[in-house]
C-alpha cells in the first residue's frame, strides 16, 4: 500500500477531536480581522469593505476566499459598495493566481446556507479554486484523498508578491 504524507491535514483533523472551549462572538472571519495577524492567517489583502484570504483547508493550492468585513448571510444584506468591492477582489484574486501559479482555469462560487455546503454560514464569502488540467485523478475517487501540491506558506508568498505588483 502506498502512503501519502500530508502532515498539515492533522491540524484540520484535530479540530474535530477537541470539545469547543467556548463560543466566541462573531464568525471565524471576524475574529481573524480583529486578530490583525495577516501573515499567520494567510490574509492576502484588506480592501475598504472586503478582503482576500487563503482557505486554510484548500481544495487545490491557491484556494482563495473573498470575504466582506460585515457579517452577512446573503448578498442582499450587503451594501452596493461592498458587493462591488467583492467582485473587484474576485478579479484581483484571479489575476494574482494567474500571475503567481498559472492555473488553467477556475471554479468560482459561494455556498449559501448549511445545506449548500456552507462551513461558515453566517458570513457570506466567495471561493476561487484554481484548476489545472489533470488536477483531478484517482486519489479522491478511490481513497477520499486530495493532494495539495504546494506548501501554503510558499503559495502565500507568491500571491503576496503578485498582489503587490498588481495594485501598484
Amino acid at each position: 500500500m502506498e502512503k501519502l504524507w500530508s502532515p498539515w491535514r492533522s491540524k484540520y483533523i484535530d479540530t474535530f477531536k477537541e470539545e469547543p472551549k467556548e463560543t466566541l462572538p462573531g464568525s471565524l472571519f471576524t475574529r481573524i480581522l480583529a486578530e490583525n495577524d495577516d501573515r499567520k492567517n494567510y490574509l492576502l489583502y484588506r480592501g475598504k469593505t472586503a478582503f482576500i484570504i487563503m482557505n486554510l483547508y484548500p481544495y487545490n493550492s491557491g484556494h482563495l476566499m473573498i470575504v466582506p468585513f460585515k457579517e452577512a448571510k446573503s448578498l442582499d444584506e450587503l451594501d452596493d459598495d461592498t458587493r462591488l468591492e467583492m467582485f473587484s477582489l474576485l478579479d484581483l484574486g484571479i489575476k494574482a493566481l494567474t500571475d503567481a501559479i498559472k492555473p488553467h482555469g477556475f471554479n468560482i462560487g459561494a455556498n449559501l446556507g448549511r445545506v449548500a455546503g456552507a462551513g461558515i454560514e453566517d458570513h457570506i464569502h466567495f471561493h476561487i479554486v484554481p484548476r489545472w488540467n489533470g488536477d483531478t485523478n484517482f486519489m479522491p475517487v478511490l481513497n477520499d484523498v486530495k493532494v495539495i501540491s504546494e506548501e501554503m506558506d510558499k503559495t502565500y508568498e507568491k500571491l503576496m508578491l503578485s498582489i503587490k505588483k498588481l495594485i501598484k
